[in-house]
């Protein structure tokens, strides 16, 4: 996992946040817009990754822990939102997230549906990581900040 790998990386204070960022990146050095050619577009029924909204994107985080069934997941947002959120707006959202290739969708039995992120969710998540970073991280009390955190959650 690379937050893992994250405590791996040498942010002391004498790193600018770029070195930061590109010592993250070089853990994990797979970025989707990047691996793409000019040529290359986003399959269609694709949702590309600047386009999935804050519900899908929490979706995926949520995911990223461990594969979940859907009210699990249901449970976790309404944790987070701190109101119910209702099936109308998650399984149609699950759906898209799993047309688009960022979730599997499997059978946990007759009646339940397990979701899965795939890599290309993870990749998404970390892209979004990325892009969180690169505009929080803006001085060297910040970075300690990140890092403090990201060393909490291991």
């Amino acid at each position: 996992m690379w937050i893992k790998n994250l405590k791996q990386i040498d942010t002391t204070p004498a790193l600018s946040c770029e070195q930061i960022l590109k010592r993250i990146k070089y853990h994990h050095p797979i970025n989707i817009k990047e691996s793409m050619s000019d040529s290359q577009s986003i399959p269609s029924g694709t949702i590309a990754v600047n386009d999935l909204t804050a519900f899908q994107q929490n979706i995926l985080i949520i995911l990223a822990k461990e594969s979940m069934y859907g009210l699990a997941i249901k449970r976790h947002l309404e944790s987070y939102y701190d109101s119910e959120v209702n099936h109308g707006r998650l399984y149609p959202n699950l759906d898209d997230l799993v047309e688009a290739g960022y979730i599997e969708k499997g059978e946990l039995d007759k009646r339940t549906n397990q979701y899965t992120l795939t890599d290309q969710g993870y990749e998404a998540v970390l892209e979004r990581l990325e892009w969180v970073f690169s505009n929080t991280i803006t001085n060297e009390g910040r970075a300690a900040q990140i890092k403090a955190l990201v060393d909490d959650a291991i």
